[in-house]
């Protein structure tokens, strides 16, 4: 097999190894590690904001005087005395001593929604945390709109984000191999990828984003109608912590599929661009 990139330059790879394609370009792998970067210190910040009150609500308003938090994180003194961390979800409390709540030495704990090793700062400290927080925001953004830009000029969103009516057909099939860890290296995305990949990008991200700018006075003023689509300040934020919630899963089962998926060829890809494909599923690819 003759070892080559997708322009036809010279040989990059023995041929016993496999073809060697360009898999993602320039715009692409830049933001990739913008975002990467920037969501590091957008979650730690946000949970430094969030230890500031919390407690998450649905509607327009919130304070002593209403019931409408669907999640509540503190410490109370339960019957012996001794205090201890709870969360409440939907009215159901948990004991989360030592993660949520209260966390940290036995002897000296620490009263605060999330531990000191999950924030940024570590110690309480608003302001600190939401200059952090605003100034990655905006790398994200500009990231986010490069991304978006680029992958309409060069067709990456429409050939390689957006899932196809083949791919919808192909997506129980997709499923099942992930599940059982079997990959095929050809180079391109398939049904589960693309959904995925759509959702992060085409719907978390933009809803990150938006719900973030509700939850801004300034941008109440400017853009009111903001308020009325997420249904006011207090369910915008809930929304942004959802948000974040699910980019935190998205992260943890994408590096698990990396690491699955061979973790050299990979990360070669989303840093090089260069891609191995795999000889047999060329093979197989040729003789269709």
């Amino acid at each position: 097999m003759t070892v080559v990139d997708e322009i036809g330059e010279a040989p990059l790879e023995p041929p016993e190894s496999g073809r060697v394609i360009r898999r993602h370009g320039l715009a692409t792998r830049l933001t990739h590690w913008t975002w990467a970067i920037a969501l590091f210190f957008l979650l730690l910040s946000g949970l430094q904001i969030f230890n500031a009150h919390p407690s998450l609500y649905i509607g327009q308003q919130s304070g002593f005087e209403f019931d409408n938090a669907i999640l509540k994180i503190g410490a109370i003194r339960g019957d012996d005395g001794v205090p201890k961390g709870v969360t409440t979800i939907l009215g159901r409390s948990f004991t989360t001593t030592g993660v949520l709540g209260m966390s940290g030495a036995t002897e000296n704990p620490s009263f605060r929604g999330f531990p000191t090793w999950a924030t940024l700062p570590s110690y309480q400290d608003l302001s600190t945390g939401r200059v952090i927080h605003f100034f990655f925001a905006w790398f994200f953004v500009a990231a986010f709109l490069v991304w978006l830009a680029s992958s309409l000029i060069n067709g990456h969103l429409r050939r390689d984000i957006l899932p196809s009516l083949a791919d919808v057909k192909a997506l129980p099939k997709s499923i099942a191999d992930h599940l059982r860890f079997r990959f095929h290296h050809d180079g391109k995305y398939n049904g589960l990828q693309k959904f995925a990949y759509a959702g992060v990008l085409l719907v978390i991200f933009p809803g990150i984003i938006l719900t973030g700018l509700t939850m801004s006075p300034g941008m109440n003023a400017a853009w009111p109608w903001l308020l009325d689509v997420f249904g006011g300040r207090q369910t915008a934020r809930t929304l942004h912590f959802v948000c974040m919630t699910l980019l935190v899963g998205f992260f943890v089962i994408h590096i698990v599929m990396v690491l699955a998926a061979g973790p050299l060829n990979e990360m070669r890809s989303i840093i090089t661009g260069r891609y191995r494909i795999n000889p047999q599923t060329s093979e197989k690819e040729e003789h269709r």
